[in-house]
């Protein structure tokens, strides 16, 4: 596959846009200025830049409690973004929800939730909804590799198939259920197997290569759109951070129980480096370039926690004001 300079630098800026993001709210979250729990996406920036740059902007996505990235490969607001994490009016859920709960559907976000597995099923209703209207829309749901011990990722997956609903059941398998190793919890580790005995059609993916991830997803994406939906996709991943906040050290003591070379090995891995050196390697793009990229998205990331920052909180008296009662 053949691609233009402009669209492998914003494959690149996307990315990189997310890791900055997630890693300025490090300090942040350690001096106790974030307090709502972030799950941060850093190692996993890949998957939804990649995946996102197949879907059109009235596409439709649905996250999970990891899923600053997907906001924002969606094209979800940054400022918005940051200023839900502080909790502040101006946020996407007009500071509510926080950082687990972000949504902008002006651009198809329509909604991430803290609840394991809980929006699959939403994006089956949006699938359904695609269907039924017959207007050419993709519904992508998003989740982790926890999401598998749920009865309603089974429930959805076999209603989808048996509709030939136009979904793609996007599993980011980083290995981890929170802290259990996924040979702890599956007696058959390749997740995809499940999704194939509902006679969908299954792709397993280098979740940490953003080319692999653009080029398998088009052709998902396209399957759906020409009515052979629904796909599901396994992405092979690593989260570089701890399951929630910047890392598993509390007071000093390392609590993260993934091995130290095993962690080592995922971070030569890392999407973003990887995919830099590509850029540089096949002379796509020169270091004055990849500077100036760096330059722009650390002011854009800047400015959004500034505006987050001197934004307003929500007033007391106006705490139950979207609480349907």
């Amino acid at each position: 596959m053949t691609y233009s300079q402009e669209f492998l630098q914003d494959l690149y800026t996307t990315m990189l846009r997310i890791r900055l993001a997630e890693e300025s709210l490090v300090e942040p979250i350690l001096s106790g200025d974030v307090c709502t729990p972030c799950h941060l996406y850093s190692g996993q920036e890949a998957i939804a830049t990649g995946l996102c740059a197949t879907l059109m902007k009235d596409d439709y996505v649905f996250g999970c409690h990891r899923s600053h990235g997907h906001y924002l490969a969606k094209g979800g607001s940054l400022k918005a973004m940051m200023a839900e994490i502080y909790c502040r009016e101006a946020g996407c859920s007009r500071g509510r929800g926080g950082s687990m709960h972000l949504i902008d559907p002006e651009v198809g976000m329509l909604g991430s939730a803290p609840i394991v597995a809980g929006t699959i099923s939403l994006a089956v209703g949006a699938g359904l909804a695609a269907s039924i209207r017959q207007d050419g829309r993709v519904a992508v749901s998003f989740f982790g590799d926890g999401a598998t011990g749920e009865g309603v990722l089974y429930e959805s997956i076999n209603f989808a198939a048996l509709k030939k609903l136009p979904i793609i059941f996007a599993c980011e398998n980083n290995l981890y259920a929170t802290h259990m190793p996924i040979r702890e919890c599956r007696v058959d580790q390749p997740i995809y197997k499940m999704a194939e005995s509902f006679g969908m059609a299954c792709h397993v993916v280098d979740g940490n290569d953003v080319l692999q991830v653009f080029e398998t997803s088009k052709k998902a994406v396209d399957a759906c759109r020409n009515g052979s939906g629904p796909i599901f996709m396994e992405f092979m991943t690593y989260r570089f951070r701890g399951h929630v906040g910047p890392d598993d050290n509390i007071q000093g003591c390392h609590t993260d129980i993934r091995p130290k070379d095993e962690i080592e090995g995922w971070l030569q891995k890392d999407p973003v480096i990887r995919f830099e050196r590509y850029l540089l390697e096949q002379q796509l793009i020169d270091e004055d370039r990849i500077l100036a990229i760096r330059e722009g998205v650390a002011s854009e990331i800047s400015e959004a926690l500034n505006y987050a920052i001197k934004s307003p909180s929500p007033r007391r008296e106006d705490l139950l004001k979207y609480v349907f009662a």
